[in-house]
């Protein structure tokens, strides 16, 4: 008789997703592992290990996630639980809160930034939905 074995399964925070050069994304993205985008996402992201922008990616949205490396194009928030490493082509308009972040020369940045132990506001998370039942009074 021949023995079956399931196959290995990957832990879902050891899966990296790529968005890549030439790719877009309309809406929302979110994993329990990492994202890279070299290409671009209109829409919010939540990435529960790490986010990162090639120097050619671009987000128009928010970014949530423990740490991110960015080299690419941010117009929106970017909420780093951990560690936020903006490199030198990196270009963020919006807020930033970090609990460290890393700034390379030449990286440009337009808005209100708050780093340090206790910046980062955890974001809502979304709720069950409303019942339509009345209940009596």
């Amino acid at each position: 008789m021949a023995k079956t074995d399931a196959p290995p399964t990957t832990p879902t925070e050891a899966v990296i997703s790529i968005v890549g050069t030439g790719m877009t994304i309309e809406g929302d993205c979110e994993t329990d592992g990492s994202l890279r985008i070299d290409g671009t996402i209109r829409g919010n992201v939540r990435a529960g290990k790490s986010v990162v922008i090639g120097k050619d990616g671009l987000l128009e949205g928010s970014i949530h996630t423990q740490d991110a490396v960015i080299a690419g194009r941010v117009v929106g928030a970017v909420y780093a639980e951990s560690h936020l490493e903006l490199q030198a082509t990196s270009q963020i308009s919006g807020e930033i809160q970090a609990r460290r972040m890393h700034v390379e020369d030449g990286a440009a940045l337009k808005g209100q930034v708050a780093v340090g132990e206790g910046s980062v506001k955890s974001a809502p998370k979304p709720g069950p939905a409303p019942s339509s039942e009345v209940g009596e009074a």
